[in-house]
């Protein structure tokens, strides 16, 4: 037992160990579950099943926990700085900024956060369960203590349980215990002095889910109040960062380390040249809020929230909003080959002997074998039950009593039932995966003769299953025993000696789609591989008629006489991965990562729950099984590859537009290093007043607010994009100092020819280089934005090109102004303007052409 006090471990034992009349009377319910009415009070009493994980703040706790980032305390402390020293305009610039930053920031969350729950909502949980007698299907949040639930195979477990009822109940506890192997659960408590909570074999708890049998059970506690709920009230819930949040994080605190040596540096600098140490402090808190990226989180939380949107247009619900990114990062798609490369709409098109010719016995025994199984029905189930004239004939001469059940499991990968045949004998039938048959099977019926099957027979049987699979047909086998009438459980120890009576034969056809959207995927960079349980053949044909190409096929048992280094080397080359376990599947996903790739796996059943929980992003339909969906991160309306292409597509948008803000911040605040520092400590006088250099920053950052709307290059959204943090580097190191170039040029400008070279001229140099910083670091956006020749091969989004144009405009008008003065400024010669349009056009020429250069050396960043 985990962290549990005695009383907890008290409460368990007594819960496991307690009649069941008691729990009945204590819960006010009974056998046939709680009566509507019942229901309605205990919903009142316990409140919704629902995880409190995430807790819900009040707004303003959620708002002021946005001034608490190392970046907004760091700017916060230097307002304080600034206003203590004197200078309180530019105490309230500074503090005007964090709060813009952390109520845009603020805004963004709350209306994506919204939108994400209202996209939640679409995909709901079901659960089975029995209300006054009656089964109908809940969705998970309204299962209350008292309600009697049905468990079946991919079932999650709704809430801490008592099993009332149990057939080959096996359970996945993973997530509570980290053990990998499924514990049978049964109504029968089998150690009354279980050492630990999660050895009471009559209970079962939320969060962990069925792998194979089925149940009934009584609900004991509920959201908060279960297990799961008391180990997430004593554990911080830790998200593993993605490469994109690091990338953020590392960038950000690269951002504060240059501030903590900027703004030493230009105070002693500025204090010791011109001696006016408190002038040299304010100029220094300013610079350093120059320097900090303060928009940052409001621009990621906008974009992804944007992507996330516009994802739902396209049938995507995105349940985690970093998913976005995830998604335009991968560049290996795992996925099974049922209902992505296959229409998911299984026919059946056969049912024959073990010759291949048509036969109605095996058609009948396949029928019945369906019809009385209770666990999950698959899609060949329902295509087995849609022929109802066979359920006629089958019950209108004959009686048949369903005996036991032998649930299906995904180590056996068959299922049977035993039925008594008007009251006379049982009969065995067994269907499931053509190799677990045939291994339990002694003899195969042909006609009215049984022969025993020997190694050529099985050669011959091999040949027929073979030729159906090459022509694209999935086969299951049927087999069956009978005996005498026997009042007896049933395990897996009883499916022997059967016999094989023929194969139902089935055709999910490739989805038109399909080609199209594999051709999409590995021309935007996205390898597809095929993960499945189903058997080489079948898979070879339909990938063959889809177009993926088929270097290498792998299969599951090869994959367990590999170790790692092996797998290695084969997980690249190879695109079929079949006749795989859920635990193989997950294994070759994280060889894929080991090596740096960035997979997703896209998984609806049972057997996809480890390959989910494993993949950087994890993909599921909103028809899945409970499991799949809620591991999941990306759930889709509509299971197609074309829709992941678009999804991935949109992921690089997002990652596009944020990666702008960053190398427009980065390389200018790279290249505002070189000219403060050169312009610090030549000149004799501030280059930029403190409160002009803290207005320049605010109106440059508005400017980019509206950089999510931007558009991208389409050559930029046709390879995965990752955080690339030397590709960065390199492209500040190149783009950065091209600014200072003619950050120095206007000092010439501004010094030699209109003179403001002495103290008393410093409002004229300082207005002249705040002009220049802003319309040159406000309008390079068109330059960095794209990896084209602006406007001419790539339009910026007409919000961009308003908002960089207003805050221009804003940056010419304010020296004449009553409000220019308020900052220090004055008005500007007309000389002064023949020079900028010179100086301007020259810089956004000669960044282009380092541009162009960096793309064609390095690629685009």
């Amino acid at each position: 037992m985990t962290n549990l006090n005695l009383d907890k471990a008290s409460e368990i034992k007594n819960l496991a160990l307690v009649d069941f009349s008691s729990l009945y009377l204590d819960l006010n319910s009974s056998p046939q579950g709680l009566s509507l009415e019942q229901w309605q009070l205990n919903y009142q009493k316990y409140g919704k099943n629902i995880l409190a994980i995430e807790r819900r703040e009040w707004l303003i706790i959620r708002f002021l926990r946005l001034f608490f980032s190392p970046l907004s305390i760091l700017l916060i402390v230097l307002s304080l700085a600034s206003y203590l020293t004197g200078e309180s305009r530019g105490a309230v610039l500074i503090a005007l900024m964090v709060f813009l930053s952390a109520t845009l920031t603020f805004v963004q969350e709350y209306k994506s956060n919204n939108a994400a729950q209202k996209l939640k909502a679409l995909v709901s949980t079901k659960v089975l369960v029995c209300r006054a007698g009656v089964e109908i299907e809940v969705d998970l949040d309204q299962i209350v203590p008292g309600d009697v639930v049905r468990l079946t195979v991919g079932d999650l477990i709704p809430a801490d349980v008592r099993i009332i009822s149990s057939k080959d109940l096996f359970v996945n506890q993973a997530s509570l215990t980290g053990e990998s192997l499924p514990t049978e659960k049964s109504h029968i408590c089998l150690d009354k002095n279980a050492s630990s909570s999660f050895d009471w074999s009559n209970l079962a708890y939320m969060g962990s889910h069925v792998v194979s049998g089925m149940g009934d059970a009584l609900v004991l506690k509920t959201g908060g109040s279960s297990f799961f709920g008391e180990i997430a009230r004593q554990t911080t819930a830790q998200v593993k960062q993605s490469s994109f949040d690091e990338g953020i994080t590392q960038f950000t605190w690269l951002m504060i380390r240059i501030m903590m040596f900027m703004i030493p540096a230009v105070f002693l600098i500025n204090g010791l040249i011109k001696g006016s140490w408190l002038e040299a402090a304010l100029f220094a808190i300013a610079v350093g809020v120059g320097l900090a990226p303060e928009m940052l989180p409001m621009l990621v939380t906008v974009n992804l929230a944007k992507g996330a949107i516009s994802l739902s247009k396209k049938k995507v619900i995105v349940k985690r909003l970093n998913a976005v990114q995830n998604l335009g990062a991968m560049n290996i798609l795992c996925t099974d080959k049922t209902g992505t490369l296959t229409q998911n709409e299984i026919i059946l098109e056969k049912h024959i002997d073990v010759n291949g010719n048509d036969s109605a016995q095996v058609l009948e025994y396949a029928y019945l074998n369906s019809h009385y199984q209770t666990g999950l029905k698959n899609l060949m189930d329902v295509a087995i039950l849609k022929h109802v004239d066979i359920h006629e004939r089958l019950h209108g001469n004959d009686s048949y009593q369903k005996i036991d059940e032998i649930p299906f499991d995904f180590e056996r990968r068959r299922l049977s039932v035993v039925l008594r045949k008007n009251n006379e004998k049982n009969i065995l039938i067994c269907k499931g995966a053509v190799e677990e048959i045939f291994t339990c099977c002694r003899s195969a019926q042909i006609g009215d003769d049984q022969i025993v099957l020997t190694l050529e027979h099985r050669k011959d049987l091999e040949r027929v299953v073979a030729d159906l699979n090459n022509d694209g047909f999935r086969v299951i086998a049927v087999a069956i025993r009978q005996e005498q009438s026997l009042d007896k459980a049933y395990s897996p120890a009883d499916e022997v000696d059967l016999i094989l009576i023929g194969y139902v034969a089935f055709l999910d056809p490739p989805k038109e789609s399909a080609k199209q959207a594999i051709a999409a995927l590995r021309g935007c960079g996205v390898e597809v591989k095929i993960l499945t349980g189903d058997n080489e053949l079948i898979t070879r044909k339909i990938c063959h008629e889809v177009g993926l190409p088929i270097n290498q096929v792998v299969l599951g048992s090869d994959i367990e006489a590999m170790n790692d280094e092996e797998l290695a080397i084969k997980a690249i080359s190879a695109q079929i991965y079949a006749k795989m376990s859920p635990q193989q599947k997950a294994r070759v996903i994280r060889v894929l990562q080991m090596q740096g790739h960035v997979v997703g796996y896209l998984g609806d059943g049972i057997n996809d729950g480890p390959g989910l929980k494993t993949a950087d992003v994890s993909i599921s339909v909103d028809s899945a099984v409970d499991i799949a969906k809620e591991s999941a991160d990306i759930i889709l309306l509509e299971k197609s590859l074309m829709v992941l292409y678009e999804g991935a597509v949109e992921g690089r948008r997002v990652f596009g537009n944020i990666m702008k803000y960053i190398k427009m911040s980065a390389s200018s605040n790279f290249g505002n290093m070189f000219s403060m520092l050169g312009a610090s400590a030549s000149l004799p006088f501030l280059p930029m007043a403190p409160v002009q250099i803290l207005l320049n920053n605010m109106l440059y950052d508005l400017s980019q607010t509206a950089v999510p709307t931007d558009s991208v290059d389409p050559e930029y959204l046709q390879s995965p994009r990752e955080w690339n943090v030397s590709g960065l580097a390199r492209y500040i190191f190149c783009m950065g100092p091209i600014s200072s170039i003619f950050d120095y040029l206007t000092f010439a400008l501004l010094w030699f020819i209109l003179r403001a070279n002495s103290v008393e001229m410093s409002p004229l140099f300082q207005t002249g280089w705040f002009v220049e910083s802003l319309l040159s670091q406000t309008l390079v956006v068109y330059i960095i934005r794209t990896g084209k020749i602006p406007f001419k091969d790539s339009w910026p989004s007409l919000p961009l090109v308003l908002t960089t144009l207003f805050i221009c405009a804003v940056g010419i008008v304010l020296p004449y102004t009553v409000l220019g003065q308020q900052f220090q400024m004055s008005p500007l010669p007309s000389n002064y303007w023949y020079a900028i349009a010179f100086l301007l056009p020259c810089y956004l020429l000669l960044t282009q052409l380092v541009k162009m250069w960096f793309v064609k050396k390095w690629g685009i960043v």
